[in-house]
């Protein structure tokens, strides 16, 4: 019997592993979306200080940084330590229809939400036809 072969299905599952197990435990979830003329991505950074998120854009590709730090006090005996502490990034390729100069972020109740404008040249245009 003959088995097809598909080396992009395989590629697919390495990658969505390796990038599922490096993002599991992270906190660094996100969810993109299209609302309209702008662009949303949602990342849940629950526990972060927002002082400690930076966002930057640099040629296209977005890199959010933030960083979870562990309360220490005296007195205190850590039994269980599940929660993932220290520096958090993700990165996310963004398209050249975007307009990066224009992107906002915003930070609650742990999400971090960034908003992102679609330019104007990437909007849908309707054309007369002339007959």
């Amino acid at each position: 019997m003959l088995q097809r072969y598909d080396a992009f299905r395989d590629f697919d599952r390495l990658t969505t592993r390796v990038f599922d197990s490096a993002t599991r435990g992270s906190g660094a979830r996100l969810d993109a979306y299209r609302d309209g003329d702008t662009f949303v991505i949602d990342i849940d950074l629950p526990g972060v200080d927002p002082a400690s998120i930076d966002v930057t854009v640099d040629r296209k590709v977005l890199t959010v940084r933030a960083e979870r730090k562990r309360v220490e006090q005296e007195g205190r005996k850590l039994v269980v330590a599940e929660r993932p502490m220290g520096t958090f990034t993700r990165q996310v390729f963004l398209s050249d229809t975007l307009d990066t100069d224009r992107l906002e972020a915003r930070y609650d109740n742990g999400v971090l939400t960034l908003t992102i404008p679609v330019t104007e040249k990437a909007k849908p245009r309707k054309f007369a036809i002339a007959a």
